[in-house]
């Protein structure tokens, strides 16, 4: 099994490409981040034409999750339990709801319970959308540690866009982010407790780095200049991680005309 997630950053602008990578690099199943389209105007045509099934949530033009598979998309669920929702009008209004963002999708795909996440940029150390971060990743360790109670040999993968860079080797300079999101101690915190709870990160050992990143932004020449970001992970439950035989970051998608700011991470699986 080849499992590969990517922020496409705008699926309509990026769709022939996704699509021809699809086949390009042999890939069974595609988890989609911020896809930043409704659900009728995901083109899920052109997906199936080339084999797939597609499972997608989006409500606007933010955010947005989806899971292509050519190997099966059963019991679609949108949300994990306990995902917390964000309250943007908090500062102006007790009355308003905290809403559940598109931000996570789960499938079973060929025995692998598979779940696209997009988890909260966070923004800057005070505002309240890190607080949202923090208490979202938290929400999730609480139910994926709840997952490997239950069954300790669940075929599980959480992946996609985590916006956080575990260690400084992560970044291009560790000196350039302090004070940031995306490295402060909390948000690494809370990454190491998804791992504690049992998620292998599976690509650090196939590509331990420093300079391995997923993610470069637009500005600044950052991609040819080498300056980027590890913040997209697969992280697999202990008996998915123990069948893991590749992972890489296929950096050649960040290349050419109108590409994401993110390239594709790339895990393969061994058959049970």
């Amino acid at each position: 099994m080849r499992l590969a997630t990517w922020n496409v950053n705008s699926i309509r602008s990026r769709l022939d490409r996704v699509v021809g990578w699809l086949d390009q690099a042999d890939i069974d199943v595609l988890a989609l981040q911020e896809t930043k389209c409704r659900d009728d105007q995901f083109p899920a045509e052109r997906f199936e034409a080339a084999g797939y099934e597609v499972a997608h949530v989006g409500f606007s033009q933010w955010n947005g999750v989806a899971i292509a598979s050519r190997i099966g998309l059963d019991e679609v669920e949108i949300a994990f339990p306990g995902q917390p929702g964000f309250d943007k009008d908090a500062e102006t209004s007790l009355l308003a709801a905290p809403v559940v963002e598109a931000r996570a999708i789960g499938a079973t795909c060929g025995g692998v319970r598979v779940w696209s996440l997009y988890v909260p940029n966070g923004r800057t150390l005070t505002d309240p959308h890190y607080a949202y971060k923090l208490e979202w990743l938290a929400a999730l360790r609480d139910t994926g540690a709840r997952w490997l109670a239950e069954d300790p040999a669940a075929q599980i993968a959480l992946v996609g866009d985590w916006n956080i860079a575990p260690t400084d080797a992560d970044v291009w300079s560790p000196e350039f982010f302090r004070g940031r999101t995306h490295v402060s101690q909390p948000e690494r915190d809370a990454f190491n407790a998804i791992a504690a709870a049992g998620f292998t990160d599976v690509m650090r050992p196939f590509a331990p780095g420093p300079g391995v990143y997923t993610y470069w932004d637009y500005t600044q020449l950052r991609f040819p200049r080498k300056e980027g970001m590890r913040i997209d992970f697969i992280l697999a439950s202990p008996a998915l991680a123990a069948r893991t035989t590749d992972a890489t970051v296929d950096r050649e998608q960040r290349k050419g005309k109108a590409p994401s700011d993110h390239a594709p991470v790339v895990a393969e699986f061994a058959d049970r």
